[in-house]
């Protein structure tokens, strides 16, 4: 990777379109300690860095930004530019004796820890294809030595997706597979309720259909962009439940911190007391993270999150020599990692805070984030600046946790869904000419956000306007190509794409048989529940008992007034009511069943069209429902 090309004079005063964290703080683009960190260490790289699935097709390809080794484009900010020069290095790197981390060929990493035998890896990235080809060039360097140990860190996909691309079923026996407490419930609770909009909304979020180029998709600030192969998940064997609990792994000495409700509900950080290694999962890296994904979560907690780092600053003092992370590069010395984690601390306390004060005086959250600004020793930092969450959506996020949706003033409590309101701003505004000139002059004048919100309402009250939605097409571009935060940016670029050339579904398919069979059977029932067709069902009466075989467990299923209902029956109760249908099973079968597979091999006592009846008022969400038109 080349030098880090010099901004232009307006970048070094800190300029942005927004998406960033400060818009007016000098920014120090001579600093060169991220790059000589990104840097260290290097042993190899994956020539072509290109990793393909069996069939052929290409799932992660990390020589499609070769372009990011030039000059920053004005299609770019400058200071995104420099962050997505640094996460697209790829290879094989040296953390410290033992310690290897495979970079570039995922969102996230993969680290490799030398034990006496084999190796344990730490969080094997989205895909199995990409885990695979990451452990295949550490073996090209370090020797071929079997996987003796497993770690997850978090509950997030990309960080144990790929766990059977290290980890096959004919290598797991006696492997120990650690995570942190009630990781195996998260992991695979986001795609039992909102996981389809969740995925679609993931598409923009990561850009991963955008052109890779630069006016394009230049990475997303945490890491380049998602692998698009198999997800996969080898359960955890050895759970993790509280701080200073120590494990040994193939002679490879572990404490753990545990850090729940952070940047996962299920986190962890952990010592390698042996390296003087500090391993701080997904809590610490090199960006602003986010309190609330722009995919769409469940609002993270910035308060509890800097009280871990303050934690870990006192837990793990004198104990280590460099920190590293599931993402980005290490930071190498006791005392510059204690300042590194002392102002990601400070970070996220200045924003709980701060918002929390701000909306006690009565500001909304979108005014408390045009408001609200970092202190300028946080906002020089490189690792605090918005490259993957920002100081604006993060504001409004922990709004969000306190205030819930609503601001407070009663013309927003039962306003007019977006179609309808769309139709009536144009009306009053003089129609769709008057609009459109109107959003153009918006645009001239550098309003390219009101220009954004008046084609909006144009596009939302007539899609059929082509004039509409190429204009705010060329807006949106002009709004991601400025933005310093990746996310943003791809946000913006893809929903220009989609207006010039309609909707696309998601690659990545979270829904494998593994993923399925880690879900409880509250779950795998919620996940129907959810997609119960109500109004189709308002109706209906039936009641359906499951006893299954491996957990020894009767559950019965209730549908009334168009709401699934299910609960536990105890072995010695009897309910007042006898159900219409009982089938006795496995949990696997149930899964076949619930997937319109028939009842054979299932023993069935009363009515079968019950069951016909239920599954046919099940919905399936289509993955690439539109965002940017109606």
């Amino acid at each position: 990777m080349s030098a880090l090309p010099p901004p232009d004079a307006d970048a070094r005063a800190g300029a942005s379109a927004g998406g960033g964290s400060d818009t007016g703080t000098p920014l120090d683009f001579d600093d060169t300690t991220d790059a000589e960190n990104a840097d260290r260490g290097f042993v190899a790289a994956l020539r072509p860095a290109v990793v393909t699935d069996a069939e052929g097709r290409v799932v992660y390809d990390n020589d499609a930004y070769a372009f990011l080794r030039g000059d920053c484009p004005d299609t770019a900010h400058p200071s995104l530019w420099r962050q997505a020069q640094l996460c697209a290095r790829q290879g094989l790197y040296e953390v410290t004796t033992g310690v290897y981390q495979v970079r570039g060929l995922d969102l996230s990493n993969m680290t490799v820890v030398e034990g006496r035998r084999g190796v344990v890896v730490i969080d094997p990235l989205i895909s199995a294809e990409t885990a695979a080809a990451a452990l295949a060039l550490y073996r090209e360097h370090r020797g071929d030595r079997p996987v003796t140990g497993l770690i997850y860190t978090h509950s997030h996909g990309d960080h144990f997706g790929g766990s059977r691309g290290v980890l096959p079923r004919d290598a797991e026996d006696g492997v120990p597979i650690l995570a942190p407490r009630g990781f195996l419930e998260h992991a695979v609770s986001e795609n039992v309720y909102a996981g389809n909009a969740m995925t679609r909304r993931a598409v923009f979020m990561y850009g991963d259909r955008l052109r890779k180029a630069p006016d394009g998709q230049i990475g997303a600030g945490l890491g380049m962009t998602t692998s698009t192969g198999t997800i996969t998940l080898v359960p955890p064997n050895v759970e993790i439940t509280r701080t200073g609990q120590e494990e040994t792994v193939d002679g490879v000495r572990i404490v753990f911190q545990l850090t729940p409700g952070t940047e996962a509900p299920a986190e962890m950080n952990f010592l390698l007391p042996d390296h003087r290694a500090l391993c701080l999962a997904e809590n610490a890296t090199h960006t602003l993270h986010n309190i609330l994904t722009l995919r769409g979560a469940v609002v993270r907690d910035a308060r509890i999150w800097s009280r871990y780092l303050d934690e870990a600053i006192d837990l793990f003092d004198g104990t280590y020599d460099v920190a590293f992370a599931s993402h980005h590069w290490p930071t190498w010395g006791h005392d510059r990692v204690v300042g590194f984690l002392g102002e990601q601390r400070d970070l996220y306390a200045y924003l709980h805070d701060q918002t929390v004060r701000l909306l006690n005086e009565g500001l909304t959250g979108s005014e408390i984030a045009e408001t609200l600004r970092l202190p300028p020793a946080l906002a020089r930092s490189w690792h605090a600046r918005g490259y993957y969450g920002s100081l604006s959506h993060n504001v409004k996020a922990i709004y969000q946790r306190y205030m819930g949706w609503f601001d407070g003033n009663a013309a927003h409590l039962w306003e007019h869904p977006p179609v309808e309101q769309a139709k009536r701003y144009v009306e009053v505004a003089g129609g769709p000419e008057a609009v459109l000139a109107a959003a153009r002059r918006y645009a001239d004048s550098g309003d390219a956000r009101f220009a954004a919100t008046l084609l909006n309402h144009l596009v939302f009250a007539d899609p059929a306007n082509t004039e509409a939605t190429t204009a705010l097409a060329a807006v949106y571009d002009r709004l991601g190509q400025g933005a310093e935060n990746g996310t943003w940016r791809n946000f913006y670029l893809t929903a220009a794409q989609e207006l010039r050339h309609g909707e696309n579904a998601a690659i990545l398919d979270s829904t494998n048989p593994e993923m399925a069979l880690a879900l409880t059977t509250d779950m795998l029932l919620d996940s129907i529940a959810v997609r119960i067709d109500g109004p189709r069902a308002w109706d209906e009466d039936l009641v359906i008992d499951l006893r299954l075989t491996d957990e020894d467990r009767r559950h019965r299923l209730t549908l009334h007034h168009g709401a699934l209902t299910h609960r536990v029956i105890a072995p010695d109760h009897t309910p007042a009511s006898t159900a219409r249908l009982t089938l006795t099973l496995s949990k696997a079968r149930l899964l076949g069943v619930l997937a319109g597979q028939g009842l054979d091999g299932v023993t069935v006592d009363g009515d079968p069209g019950a069951l016909d009846r239920l599954l046919s008022l099940v919905t399936t969400p289509d993955p690439a429902f539109p965002i940017v038109t109606p």
